[in-house]
Parts: structure tokens; C-alpha cells; sequence
């Protein structure tokens, strides 16, 4: 999430990656580009267009360090890691919050259907 932008990605939009936050705004910036060029060519309406210009320059300010913005990064998986550049000592701009899966998490990653007592009894 970009609040500042009005940018929200929903899980899995990118796929997988290891990279950095820059290689990370890049690839949004070039997803939107590329992706959905209704929103951006002649069939846009001029209102859309513009909103998704500002939004693709938005990013790119933040890449180039002309805006700064909160990057929200949820991972109700666990599986993102952003490097503390500052270790051993905390980073001042990077905050961490753990916190509990929701049930539609646990579902979106199919963990609700899981079977996790009694599986070997199913195998025999």
C-alpha cells in the first residue's frame, strides 16, 4: 500500500520477488504501464488517464527520491523481508508489526483447509 498515491496491490499481484523496495516501485510502475493500457491510451477516459499519469508519476517520484511516502508491506505469509541497512542497530524508518491472521488470510492461503492432526490415518 501507497496511501499517499491511493495504491493498493492485492496479494500475489506481482508474483514473487527478491528485490528492493526501488526494484519493487519499478515493477508496479511498469505492471501499470504495461498491464492496462485502456487506462492510459486513446479508449481512456480523460479523467482515468490522468489519474493513472499521476499515479505512474507518483511512483516514479518516490524513485527518485523526490516524494516520500509510508510503504505498507502486509504479508500475512511471512515471507517478505526488507534488510535492515542500519544492523545492528534499528532502522529509524522501518517499522515491523507482527500480528494475527485473519480468517480470510488463512483462507486466501489455504490454511483453513488444512489438515494438520490425523493425515497419516488417511494415507493408511
Amino acid at each position: 500500500n501507497i496511501l499517499e498515491l491511493g495504491v493498493q496491490l492485492t496479494s500475489g499481484a506481482l508474483g514473487g520477488r527478491f528485490t528492493t523496495i526501488e526494484g519493487l516501485l519499478n515493477q508496479v510502475k511498469d505492471q501499470l504501464e504495461s498491464v492496462n493500457p485502456f487506462s492510459l491510451g486513446d479508449s481512456a477516459t480523460r479523467s482515468s488517464a490522468s489519474k493513472m499519469s499521476e499515479v505512474i508519476q507518483g511512483i516514479q517520484d518516490i524513485i527518485d527520491h523526490k516524494k516520500l511516502v509510508e510503504l505498507i508491506v502486509e504479508d500475512p505469509a511471512g515471507n517478505s523481508y526488507i534488510q535492515n541497512v542500519y544492523a545492528p542497530d534499528e532502522d529509524p524508518n522501518l517499522t515491523v508489526e507482527f500480528y494475527e491472521r485473519t480468517e480470510e488470510d488463512n483462507d486466501e492461503l489455504g490454511i483453513t483447509d488444512m489438515k494438520t492432526e490425523g493425515y497419516e490415518e488417511d494415507a493408511s
